[in-house]
């Protein structure tokens, strides 16, 4: 059963990793799908043909979510092209890991400007459709990082958890415009960026999570399905751990 048939959904930074599961996801699902990217128009552009094949409507736009007048512009265009919004995913981020006695203040800036910012930017362009038509659901990425904290990631620590802490106060002011906000933290998962990495540290992370396994795209994906969906019409403001049990 497709459980997102007749909805448009936003998702920022989806051109690859995470966002492209979520973006081929909501498309299996029924969903039309507008997702930006920043630099890779090939890539962007086989993704939509990819999207397109599903049965559903999509298109990209080249956009850079921390930059406010940015977001407003695709929202704008994103009305145009497809007539209505009814989900929100936050996803682009960034990490620029260092210790703190090394870390510059441009790298700590950047990556909240990316991480956090970028979920102002993108909540407040589209808080004005999702009131006017009395529904929406917003998603945003948050990581198991931001609520144990991690050695050498305090700017990401502080971005991601700092979506947490947004996302309950947005959910408590519009709940009562059956307009939900939720996030999701992700642990430890496998994309085409850790495949890089060796296989001895890989191994290592996957000993220390209680299921066993690093976990995909398609998982992250399936919660924000759940979220997009009226399955969870009677949730907001909770923060869903998708880690392999990594915080229990």
């Amino acid at each position: 059963m497709k459980l997102l048939v007749g909805k448009t959904a936003i998702i920022t930074g989806a051109s690859r990793g995470i966002g492209s599961g979520i973006a081929r996801t909501f498309a299996k699902n029924g969903a039309n799908v507008a997702f930006t990217y920043s630099s890779s128009v090939k890539q962007a552009n086989n993704l939509k043909e990819e999207l397109i094949r599903f049965g559903v409507k999509a298109m990209c736009y080249q956009s850079d979510a921390s930059d406010f007048e940015s977001t407003q512009k695709l929202v704008s265009d994103v009305m145009v092209d497809f007539g209505q919004i009814d989900v929100l995913i936050n996803n682009a981020g960034i990490t620029r890991d260092n210790l703190l006695m090394r870390m510059s203040e441009i790298d700590f800036d950047q990556v909240i400007k990316v991480n956090l910012k970028s979920v102002f930017n993108m909540t407040k362009s589209v808080q004005r459709i999702f009131l006017k038509q009395r529904r929406g659901s917003i998603i945003n990425m948050s990581s198991v990082v931001g609520v144990k904290g991690n050695a050498g990631q305090a700017n990401y620590a502080a971005s991601k958890a700092g979506i947490i802490g947004f996302s309950k106060s947005v959910a408590l002011e519009l709940g009562s415009r059956n307009i939900r906000c939720n996030v999701i933290a992700p642990g430890f998962i496998e994309t085409e960026m850790t495949a890089n990495l060796e296989q001895s540290i890989i191994e290592k992370w996957r000993s220390g999570i209680p299921l066993k396994r690093g976990g995909s795209p398609n998982d992250i994906a399936n919660a924000c399905v759940f979220f997009a969906s009226d399955l969870s019409s009677y949730i907001t403001g909770q923060t869903l751990h998708v880690d392999g049990g990594m915080l229990t």
